[in-house]
């Protein structure tokens, strides 16, 4: 049977991620489990240029790989040197996906198991600081010379190999590199723990950095299964590499139902704000419908953009919804148009009073303005959604307060409810927005029969 042999690779490049920057120089050190049997090391020139930061950091600048050979020139080379040999790199991911990249883009199809000595010394060597590789090296006395350079690393990256494979009496490598080890597709600075324990349950999760701060919040019908998504898959852009490095920890929050989750989610990005989040944070409301009185005794209806000092009595994420409700309520109510105001500039409340003849009596006028505002009070219902809860002896409930999400939270079947509205005090308050109630009509209009209706 042949030997195992190791490839350990370490690389420098023009930027972070495989698909927008390209690298400068590769070492790779071929290895039997006992020794080094052979090394490659070479510049490369990556045909652009070479940024500030990283000529600072590497040494490498674009006079060096100018006569350097292409990547194409040494595809072959590389993977030869790969083939039908472990991959083995500090932060292995970063490494491989530049390398695979590569060799793509020069006509070969290329993949290989994976060994991540990050991993590997979070393992064998636990406890430690930090386990970057100048700091390991340090901790362990492991000699690293032309830090940054792709011979410097990858020659520290050998001896740290080295010294895990002969502190290794759990054969946790032997495990680690299999090709159904879970461990190799997580993030380098994750621990497997973390992972282990998420449930395949609805809820909500949230992956930190390593200050522990949130960075991403996400929602899910099975959280495990959510999650493993987040670590599968061969992109190479920047952002999704940036987010894997910055994974520290993960945490969660089992919810009874994927709606909970759902509203869970939205509130924990509206209190958060996670730096990796997008989708959710455009649900803002960005118009509000208005009443006020002017000088003269008149009562207006106005649509204008929201803000945080001004109460108003609908909001809208467009202003052509504000105003489709503006002109629905005064043809209903039979509101003179001249009292209906909408402004994309400035606030409602300060347009001026309309110096005309034929008013309309002020009385009967602010009665119909009165009318159409108590109709949208009164559309505005008080409800509670009763469904399953986490467990079989609890039940969730979701409660809605004049249209408004109120909270939710769950009860135990033993406990006797007399009164719908006593549902209220189960619950846990949340503040509520346009989309959180959009999932709750709709989920509502679909399960007529878990509406509990308060009169």
């Amino acid at each position: 049977m042949k030997k195992m042999e190791y490839a350990i690779v370490d690389i420098e490049t023009t930027g972070g991620n495989a698909r927008g920057s390209r690298i400068t120089e590769i070492a790779i050190i071929i290895h039997n489990g006992t020794e080094i049997i052979e090394r490659f090391e070479t510049l490369v020139n990556p045909q652009k240029e070479i940024p500030i930061p990283i000529f600072a950091l590497t040494g490498i600048n674009n006079e060096m790989v100018k006569n350097a050979p292409l990547f194409d020139a040494i595809s072959e080379r590389v993977l030869e040197l790969l083939t039908d040999r472990i991959f083995v790199a500090h932060n292995v991911n970063f490494d491989y996906s530049f390398v695979r990249h590569e060799l793509e883009a020069s006509g070969f199809k290329w993949t290989a198991k994976k060994l991540c000595t990050v991993r590997a010394a979070r393992k064998i060597k636990p406890g430690l600081a930090s386990y970057s590789l100048g700091r390991l090296c340090k901790s362990l006395d492991i000699p690293l010379e032309n830090r940054h350079r792709a011979g410097g690393d990858a020659d520290a990256t050998t001896i740290l190999f080295e010294l895990l494979l002969e502190s290794d009496e759990d054969k946790v490598i032997d495990q680690m590199i299999k090709k159904t080890a879970q461990d190799q597709r997580l993030p380098p600075n994750l621990h497997p723990d973390d992972f282990n324990n998420l449930p395949d349950k609805p809820g909500v999760y949230y992956f930190y950095n390593e200050f522990k701060k949130v960075i991403y919040v996400g929602k899910a019908i099975n959280i495990k299964k959510r999650v493993t998504t987040h670590f599968t898959g061969h992109s190479v852009n920047a952002q999704r590499q940036n987010f894997l490095r910055d994974i520290h920890a993960i945490s969660f929050e089992v919810c009874a139902t994927e709606l909970m989750a759902l509203i869970l989610e939205c509130t924990e990005i509206k209190k958060l704000w996670p730096a990796y989040n997008r989708a959710l944070k455009k649900y803002e409301p960005k118009y509000g419908l208005y009443q006020y009185e002017a000088r003269n005794g008149y009562k207006y209806l106005g649509v204008g953009k929201v803000t945080k000092f001004q109460s108003n009595l609908e909001h809208f994420s467009s202003l052509y919804e504000g105003i489709n409700l503006l002109q629905s309520l005064a043809r209903q109510f039979e509101i003179d148009y001249r009292f209906c105001k909408y402004d994309t500039t400035t606030s409602v409340g300060i347009v001026q009073d309309p110096n005309v003849l034929n008013l309309p009596d002020v009385e009967n006028h602010n009665e119909k303005v009165e009318n159409a505002i108590d109709f949208l009070k009164s559309n505005k219902q008080t409800f509670g959604i009763i469904d399953k809860g986490r467990t079989e002896d609890e039940r969730s409930c979701i409660w809605v307060e004049n249209g408004h999400f109120y909270g939710m939270g769950y009860f135990s079947t033993d406990e006797a409810i007399t009164d719908p509205s006593e549902l209220k005090n189960t619950v846990t308050q949340y503040k509520s927005n346009q989309y959180i109630m959009q999932l709750i009509l709709h989920y509502a209009e679909k399960n007529p029969r878990k509406l509990f209706p308060i009169q």
